[in-house]
This record gives structure tokens, C-alpha cells and sequence, in this order.
């Protein structure tokens, strides 16, 4: 048995948990193959070429991959699957776009956001906001599963697996990409950092997020924020941890003045260590953190900050 893992990638680097879903499909299945579509993306099949797990690489050279089009990764996927028994890739906004595509397209049912491994064909995935988890099994002659990061462990960088030129599948052109905007920081990327400092609806407004800022640059940790400060326009989408955002596990997690949503927990659960400060002391994110501050977040903060 074999595994094909799709690469998520900007052309220079591995993004999405791609190396965390290398993880999991080392648990799959004996080989694991990682394909790399896109122009310019030579830096990033070397990338995924020295995970540890990989046997060989495919490397598509094809600039109708750039953006990650949903109807034509489907079709080269598709074209490769049958020489497999598992298609694996991220939970990630880019493995959610087009696996299902692949699954329809090969008439089997997708598995979705695994977080654990029992067998090359049973697996463990959260329900009910992960207060549950189903063990499932696929009788599908192809699984195609994709892999909820925070569950498995990223992939070594100590290989050396071949890299091979495959061929590119067709452009469909059902749709293009007209723009990206990307966001710059000099800050982690929240879906792996080691520490993650998040701010909600007690903060009261955009200008006090600058309050969560500050002590997440002090600790050198990622910006998070819950769904209520999203709405509420206190800062961007991309900050958003839970069951609609983003799913993280960092080593520390900092939540400040966030109430702790059944919806939120959903996100962020699963981190090492978890610290609340919040001015209710029946908030719910007491019950997951392991250390609790009950203040207000204005004075606690800002002397956290200068502690630090």
C-alpha cells in the first residue's frame, strides 16, 4: 500500500500541516508519495523531499496549480489516485477546497479531519465540537482522508526521498484567480506556533486589542482571537480560533477576556498548556485552563506585559 499526500506550498515552503499529514499517512500505509503542483515550487518538493517518512516526491510543474484552483487539483489528483490506497492532505482551507471534489470524483466517501490513526483503513475523528470522537471505518478501495494537524506530530526534516517529474492534468478553467492579499507579520503563523496569545469580546473594542499585541510580542507567540472579537471588527478573520476558524495546539495558550464557547474551546482544547483571564469567575475557559486569572483584563495585562 501506498499514500499520496497533497503539498500545500508557496512555491518556496511547506504550509497547512502538510508535514503533520505526512505523520499520519506514515500510519496508513507502508509508502508515502507527496506531490508538489505549481510553478516555481522546486524549493518545495526539496522541502517535502527531507520530511521524514517520504519515499519519493512528484513534482508538477504547471502555473494552472498556482492558487490552489479546487477543480484542477481535483482532476490531477484524480488522475494519480488509482495507483494508491490513500489520498492524504490537510485540514487546512486548501484540503478542504478540493478533496471533496476528489472524493465525489472517485465515488467514495471522504473522511474527514482525522486525529488519529488505528489502522490502514479505521480512524479517530472529533464530533459534536470535539467533545466527542467517532472511531470510523472505510471499506472504500481509495481512502481519502484528510488530517486535522493538531492530532499528529510534523514530520522530521532528516529524509532524502527521490524527486520525479510527473505529468500535469488538464486546466479546466472553471475559475481563476484575480488577486491575492496576503498578510505580513513578523509574528508566527497561528496554525503552527508554539505560543498563542488570543483576545475576545471582553477587550471591548479594536484600540485594547493593541493590549494583546503587546504581550504576544513579548512572548514571541502568535495573535488569536475568538469569533465574538472577529465580529465584533476588533480584528481580521484570520485570527479566528475554533470550530469556524482555525484549529490550533500550541505549546501556551493565552486566553484573554474570552468566555470560552463551546465553539471556541473546539479550537484550542487540545493546547499544552492553557492560561484564562477573565473577570468572571464562572467563565467557562476555566474549566479547560490550567491556570486561571480572575481581574480585570486592563490592569492584569498590561503588568503580565511589563513582568515579562
Amino acid at each position: 500500500m501506498a499514500a499520496l499526500v497533497i503539498a500545500e506550498h508557496d512555491g518556496s515552503h511547506l504550509r497547512g500541516g502538510t508535514a503533520n499529514a505526512v505523520t499520519a499517512a506514515h500510519k496508513m500505509a507502508g509508502d508515502v508519495h507527496v506531490l508538489v503542483a505549481g510553478s516555481n515550487a522546486r524549493a518545495a518538493a526539496e522541502a517535502a523531499a527531507r520530511l521524514a517518512g517520504v519515499t519519493k516526491v512528484l513534482h508538477v510543474e504547471a502555473a494552472h496549480y498556482d492558487g490552489g484552483l479546487a477543480e484542477n487539483y481535483a482532476a490531477l489528483v484524480v488522475g494519480l489516485a488509482k495507483g494508491y490506497s490513500h489520498v492524504v492532505a490537510s485540514a487546512s482551507a486548501f484540503g478542504k477546497n478540493f478533496m471533496p471534489r476528489v472524493a465525489a470524483l472517485l465515488d467514495v466517501a471522504q473522511v474527514s479531519e482525522i486525529s488519529g490513526v488505528v489502522s490502514a483503513d479505521t480512524f479517530v475523528r472529533p464530533i459534536y465540537a470535539g467533545n466527542a470522537f467517532a472511531t470510523v471505518q472505510s471499506a472504500d478501495a481509495i481512502k481519502v482522508v484528510t488530517v486535522r494537524a493538531t492530532g499528529f506530530d510534523a514530520a522530521a526534516a532528516t529524509g532524502n526521498a527521490p524527486i520525479e517529474a510527473a505529468a500535469a492534468g488538464p486546466d479546466r478553467q472553471q475559475s481563476k484567480v484575480l488577486s491575492q492579499e496576503l498578510t505580513k507579520s513578523a509574528r508566527p503563523e497561528l496554525g503552527g506556533a508554539r505560543r498563542v496569545v488570543s483576545g475576545g469580546r471582553g477587550l471591548a473594542s479594536g484600540e485594547n486589542f493593541k493590549l494583546v499585541e503587546a504581550l504576544a510580542d513579548k512572548l514571541g507567540a502568535a495573535l488569536g482571537a475568538s469569533r465574538a472579537a472577529v465580529d465584533s471588527g476588533y480584528c481580521p478573520n484570520d485570527y479566528q480560533v475554533g470550530q469556524t476558524g482555525k484549529i490550533v495546539a500550541p505549546e501556551l495558550y493565552i486566553a484573554v477576556g474570552i468566555s470560552g464557547a463551546i465553539q471556541h474551546l473546539a479550537g484550542m482544547k487540545d493546547s499544552k498548556v492553557i492560561v484564562a483571564i477573565n473577570k468572571d469567575p464562572e467563565a467557562p475557559i476555566f474549566q479547560v485552563a490550567d491556570y486561571g486569572l480572575v481581574g480585570d483584563l486592563f490592569q492584569i495585562v498590561p503588568e503580565l506585559t511589563q513582568k515579562l
